[in-house]
């Protein structure tokens, strides 16, 4: 242990983590030891004979467990970017011991009697942080079983030690699955219609497996363009059965046994603490504060956008009959069909502006973004260690002087899940600066050119962008209340509001060039864009309505009396379902959003957000959109507030006046005019 290079203090630059000196066997010594230490200085403050008050016993729980928190959240984040076998093996140890420290300190007698007794005193000279700090651990212990009795309380430990055993067993099945697959074509005839770029990069990965031909797989770099571009329909099909399959086929990794037991235990959780459903428990910390609001918001949204999903699938079917020779259309013709609209109708290529977003110059042209609204820059530092080679690590300066770490982790590889997020390795404090990733899963270099996005992945880039400045700009005392630690429907503003530049020709200007040429995008295609905006709109609203109704289906009051995860999922989502049902196919067995992240009974957040997102950048919109004052307005109401106050409060200090849905429903075309 005197040489775990995990173990804090580093002698790194602004302390980061010693990338290029852990090892995998370093992590759970590293636990064990720095949980030991941090259960210590629980107990200490639940035995302290002072009065209690809020520096001595909330102030002093904040910080405990700083080390620990480091160190764990280092193993997570690689299990989800850099995994192994021996890593995964690791992890399972620890998110037990992990658990049984955080019930050990959630059910403390003597700790929970400290913060009542803080509680009941006048808060006259708190904040509002401090209030809200301290409403937000008296909830937690409530909300973890403090007002149990012993046996309910051993009750609580068990479940939450299966949940968390539950949960990473269901994404290394996903994970598993995902890599277990792969489709090697050899006949030119099978790769008709796929560019360049994709038969390319199907290449280089044949030949880094020693084989002849084009090799395709289920990330999504590969997945994608298969789906959208190519002609043989059968093998459309062969990949879109095998990515539905995932979590769902009769082997080691079926999920489905998974899926109920979390479902279960979720719900006696909630009833064990006294609430009609694990949604019911969760909302209840939300913007939406119950189910009903939510399933009325989804409601009215799936209302407005079915006429327009009602006709652009008319249109789909036109198209098939004539792309389809006249069959019924599956959902391996989807995103087929909808590129030959695109191409059709907007004489739009998406392969076409690939070349004018190389990765490096959009990510050049976001920093000027930033740079230009928040006054934000970014310095690769060589010297900051890093996991793998793909990432890079950057110093992020406000004003000349160090703010932040940012690391960014661009391209698949085998250890690394799909999909793309934001996490944090350093929360930021009164004392600490934070150090934040951005993982995502983009269309890798060739030999002969960079990686060049689509317009989608230029899209995700910004979004997941938008995740790090909120943790980048934090500028709280508490990192319990820091950066996205905000309401889980209130943390996706920032990342969808970033979005909108995108779509705005003052910032397209800034790294929109062909990689070759140098030539700028050309405003024909531009505006091509921002009506892309609104193409398939209906139809795509409806596809993210269905997902929020099944998130909540899993984790309503009847949840627990489901028995056949394929047939509950049928049932939900067949009143947005435009195909047919697979038989061999099910959604819920990799919906790792809700079985492995933090979107149970909250995947509703996206359309939440926004109605959020387009409301507030209407005003950017009438005041400029690099107009730096609301740029201000906006660090300094919410993106520095992180969850420090009520999310409304702050969103209304903002703009002045509380969100309405209108501008989303302009954004996506869904306006009902007279």
């Amino acid at each position: 242990m005197v040489n775990n290079p995990l173990l804090p203090p580093y002698d790194t630059p602004f302390s980061t983590l010693p990338f290029d000196q852990i090892e995998t066997e370093h992590f759970l010594p590293a636990i064990e030891a720095l949980a030991k230490q941090t259960r210590e200085e629980v107990d200490a403050i639940g035995k302290n004979t002072a009065p209690a008050n809020f520096e001595n016993t909330l102030e002093a729980l904040e910080k405990s467990g700083e080390h620990l928190g480091i160190v764990s959240g280092a193993l997570f984040n690689l299990n989800s970017a850099e995994t192994s076998p021996q890593l995964q093996e690791v992890t399972q140890k620890a998110a037990p011991l992990l658990t049984a420290l955080q019930n050990d300190i959630r059910l403390n007698p003597d700790l929970f009697a400290r913060i009542q007794s803080v509680v009941e005193q006048p808060q006259d000279g708190l904040n509002p942080e401090q209030q809200t700090l301290l409403q937000k651990e008296y909830k937690a212990f409530v909300r973890n079983g403090a007002l149990l009795n012993d046996s309910q309380k051993e009750q609580l430990r068990d479940i939450d030690q299966q949940l968390a055993q539950l949960s990473l067993q269901f994404g290394e099945h996903v994970l598993e699955d995902t890599n277990a697959f792969s489709l090697l074509l050899t006949k030119k005839e099978e790769v008709a219609g796929l560019p360049e770029s994709a038969l390319t990069m199907a290449k280089q990965r044949a030949e880094a497996d020693g084989e002849k031909g084009w090799k395709f797989t289920l990330d999504y770099p590969s997945y994608v363009p298969f789906m959208t571009y190519a002609d043989h329909r059968g093998l459309r099909k062969k990949m879109s059965l095998a990515f539905g399959q995932r979590g769902f086929q009769d082997n080691a990794n079926n999920n489905e046994s998974i899926v109920l037991e979390i479902v279960r235990l979720r719900h006696e959780r909630a009833q064990l603490l006294g609430y009609a459903s694990h949604a019911a428990f969760v909302l209840e910390e939300r913007m939406a504060k119950d189910e009903s609001t939510v399933q009325t918001f989804l409601n009215d949204l799936a209302q407005k956008a079915m006429p327009k999903a009602q006709q652009e699938w008319e249109e789909m079917e036109a198209y098939g009959k004539k792309y389809i020779d006249g069959d019924s259309l599956q959902k391996w013709d989807t995103a087929y069909l909808a590129e030959k609209i695109k191409q059709e109708r907007f004489a739009f290529d998406e392969e076409a502006l690939k070349p004018y977003f190389a990765l490096p110059q959009v990510i050049e042209g976001l920093f000027e973004v930033v740079h230009r609204l928040f006054g934000l820059r970014f310095i690769a530092r060589n010297d900051i260690a890093v996991y793998h080679p793909d990432v890079v690590a950057y110093e992020v300066q406000k004003e000349g002087n160090f703010y932040a770490v940012l690391y960014t982790d661009f391209h698949p590889r085998k250890g690394k899940r799909n999909g793309a997020w934001m996490t944090s390795y350093r929360a930021q404090d009164a004392s600490t600066r934070p150090h934040v990733s951005i993982v995502c899963n983009f269309s890798p270099p060739t030999q002969d050119q960079p990686a060049l996005l689509t317009f989608n992945e230029v899209t995700t880039l910004f979004h997941e962008f938008g995740h790090a400045l909120h943790g980048m700009l934090a500028n709280t005392h508490y990192a319990a209340l820091s950066g996205t630690s905000v309401s889980w429907d209130f943390v996706e503003l920032p990342s969808q509001l970033l979005e909108n530049w995108c779509y705005e020709p003052e910032a397209l200007q800034l790294f929109a060039h062909h990689y070759e040429t140098g030539e700028a995008l050309p405003s024909h295609f531009i505006e091509k864009i921002k009506r892309l905006g609104q193409f398939q709109q209906g139809l795509q609203t409806l596809r993210q309505i269905s997902f929020g109704v099944l998130d909540l289906s899993w984790h309503n009051s009847e949840s627990h009396s489901i028995t056949a995860v394929k047939n509950h999922e049928i049932e939900v989502i067949k009143a947005f379902q435009f195909t047919d049902d697979q038989a061999e196919n099910c959604m819920s067995t990799s919906f790792s959003h809700i079985f492995q992240g933090g979107y149970a009974a909250g995947y509703y957040s996206y359309k939440w957000a926004e109605v959020l997102d387009a409301d507030a950048f209407e005003l950017f919109k009438e005041k400029g959109v690099f107009d730096t004052v609301t740029a201000n307005d906006l660090v300094t109401h919410v993106l520095s507030k992180g969850g420090t106050e009520d999310p409304m409060t702050l969103y209304q200090r903002f703009r002045g006046k509380a969100p309405q849905p209108d501008a989303l429903l302009k954004r996506s075309g869904l306006m009902i005019t007279p």
